[in-house]
């Protein structure tokens, strides 16, 4: 039964699991300490030690049940209640507007198999009888001198009811269980007790059924309360199999993680309860954020940046194509790397430490990276020939020498000992990638031909690319991925978790070189402790070849906000939306959306108070920034 019951959940994708025995009794011991401070303690080993039961480390200090219509439990007051499902027709906002009220209460459902055969013989039966009263009462209208048509209207309602039910029994694959429905509620005084039972029966009477006391079985009602499969309470209704599914009460998913690390992204646009989300527990921890321009992309980054901040000692670097994020990294005392052929903040391409890579030799994945560079630089259909990529290998080892034999900042190599070492070799083809290296190394582009003279090692990074020119800006994006590898290769040895936010991801995805690097950071981040985040418009551009489509496979996170009718087809079919779900994705407002965590999909809404000094940094709209700086300037 209980693996069968896991893999519907499973078909439902629904997580779900077993609890055991001690975490069944820390929901009894919830249930009968509501409303005190009381915690759970409990060892299995204790129990052999102190010759005590279970039920010592659950039990409240008293119970009492005196008059037979409410009970006391410890300094709680409760009355048991069972529910007269009268109504024709049912809908599952009766349970759902019972959870939402806003007193502490338990509901309790008991549903019994019926056997099928003994189900149909059941409703036979009663159509006899109700066949046999229909009998008697034309027999009555013909000695009575009427019409023998006109019989009870009730009669006739019931008979054509009993003779649907049969149908659905036999040929619409229906079945019939007995159900037990038991609410209990609750107070902290007899008075306010009494007040959540009238609120419950006035929900119960707006759903046409009746809430009812269980008078002289109070005991019994909360003993059938408990997680034990047992029911003392012989009150029973039968309900189809479609009746019955109206009581499950799975209208809303809730994800809320009550980790340290444990990061909020609003409030469940269904059931109003707060999203709290640890990314580092999922599978892969890879994130996308997606929407039109002016959904709220970047601030939602900046929002999860800043919560990731103050609750975690996580790194945390950013990717910055638009010069967004200045503001916030400064105002949480960041370091702003402004990377621009005017800036005198410089970023050698050639740095390198012990720890750049783990499983190869630091070289061997400096060199990787160097062929990259060489390979965007020199450009043409084809790339780097088999014989360029010889020397430039060889000239790599060449230069890194002095440096690993007296590891001093003054020897770290720089893009020009690259050029000068490709110039002293022999081959053609050292001197053609020398040529194409020239102009980043004395010609007008030369910004990445210098020591590094920045803090890197800031716990917060930006790096600022905006005022880099279209040449530039993709050597720039490739060279700010490789500090990252290198910082989460670092952290890594110091058991750090680094975050990396990409911003305008499609301008990395468009290039052969940074596309396949941001693959391998997408496949291997996990491993080191990395956390990615890519923020991009459309996600056309993460199905764009079937290798940049492993970046959206890989992401177990996602914040999905308003998309383009286009895009909302796509990503329908890819993660299997409902039409319902996409609504909220559909002409949505600024902070709404879905959000997919693991398995877990849910339409959310963050708005976010405008009147505080966060919102004036982290928004990107242009009259509030505007204004903002003027303010500053006063």
């Amino acid at each position: 039964m209980q693996t069968d019951l896991l893999n519907n959940f499973h078909r439902l994708g629904v997580s779900a699991r077993v609890l055991n025995g001690k975490e069944r009794l820390r929901v009894m011991h919830s249930m009968f300490h509501m409303g005190s401070r009381d915690k759970f303690y409990f060892d299995w080993n204790w129990l052999v030690k102190s010759g005590l039961s279970v039920k010592d480390f659950i039990a409240p200090t008293s119970f009492s049940f005196p008059g037979g219509r409410t009970f006391q439990m410890g300094s709680m007051y409760g009355a048991m209640s069972y529910l007269a499902i009268t109504a024709s027709d049912l809908s599952d906002q009766l349970l759902k507007d019972l959870l939402e009220m806003d007193s502490s209460e338990i509901v309790t459902l008991h549903i019994q198999s019926v056997d099928q055969n003994k189900a149909i013989k059941t409703v036979k039966h009663t159509i006899t009888e109700l066949d046999r009263s229909k009998i008697e009462e034309q027999k009555k209208a013909v000695r009575s001198g009427y019409d023998m048509d006109i019989i009870p209207s009730d009669l006739a309602t019931y008979g054509k009811d009993a003779k649907d039910l049969l149908k659905e029994l036999q040929s619409q694959n229906e079945r019939m269980f007995l159900i037990t429905f038991l609410v209990m509620n609750t107070g902290k005084t007899p008075q306010e007790m009494e007040n959540n039972v009238f609120q419950a029966s006035s929900i119960a009477q707006k759903h046409n059924c009746n809430l009812r006391r269980l008078d002289f079985q109070q005991e019994q009602g909360l003993m059938s309360s408990l997680p034990l499969a047992m029911n003392q309470i012989e009150i029973q209704r039968a309900l189809t199999t479609s009746s019955t599914a109206i009581f499950v009460p799975f209208t809303t998913q809730e994800l809320y993680q009550d980790g340290k690390e444990a990061i909020y992204y609003g409030l469940n646009a269904l059931s109003n309860n707060l999203i709290m989300v640890d990314r580092k527990i999922l599978k892969n921890p890879n994130g996308l954020i997606l929407g039109t321009p002016g959904s709220g992309k970047s601030f939602s980054a900046k929002r999860e940046i800043t919560n990731a901040f103050l609750v975690s000692d996580d790194d945390i670097i950013v990717c910055d194509p638009e010069a967004e994020y200045t503001a916030l990294v400064q105002r949480l005392h960041g370091q702003v790397v402004k990377i621009s052929p005017t800036s005198t903040q410089y970023i050698n391409p050639m740095d390198i430490t012990d720890d750049y890579s783990e499983e190869d030799s630091p070289l061997a994945l400096k060199s990787d990276f160097i062929l990259s560079l060489c390979e965007l630089v020199v450009g043409g259909k084809d790339g780097l020939l088999p014989v360029e990529k010889t020397v430039i290998d060889r000239c790599v080892h060449q230069i890194y020498q002095p440096y690993f034999e007296n590891p001093t900042p003054e020897n770290m190599p720089i893009l020009e000992d690259l050029y000068n070492a490709l110039l002293k070799q022999e081959e053609k083809e050292a001197h053609h990638v020398a040529t194409a290296l020239e102009i980043y190394v004395k010609g007008s582009l030369n910004l990445f031909n210098h020591h590094t003279n920045v803090d890197i090692q800031n716990r917060f990074v930006c790096y600022d690319i905006k005022e880099l020119g279209k040449q530039l800006k993709k050597l720039g994006m490739l060279i700010v991925q490789d500090q990252v590898w290198g910082r989460v290769t670092a952290n890594r040895n110091a058991g750090k978790s680094t975050r990396y936010y990409v911003d305008e991801f499609h301008l990395l995805l468009k290039e052969e070189q940074t596309a396949a690097y941001s693959v391998e950071i997408w496949k291997r981040f996990r491993k080191w402790g990395g956390i990615p985040t890519g923020i991009t418009q459309n996600v056309k551009d993460l199905l764009s070849s079937r290798e940049v489509e492993n970046i959206f496979e890989n992401s177990d996170f996602i914040i999905m906000l308003n998309q383009a009718a286009g895009d909302r087809q796509i990503l329908a079919k890819q993660l299997g939306i409902s039409p319902h779900q996409l609504s909220y994705v559909t002409h949505s407002g600024e902070g709404e959306g879905l959000l997919f965590c693991g398995n877990v999909i849910l339409p959310f809404v963050d708005h976010f108070p405008q009147d505080t000094e966060l919102y004036s940094i982290m928004t990107t709209r242009l009259s509030e920034i505007v204004e903002r700086e003027s303010q500053n300037e006063k």
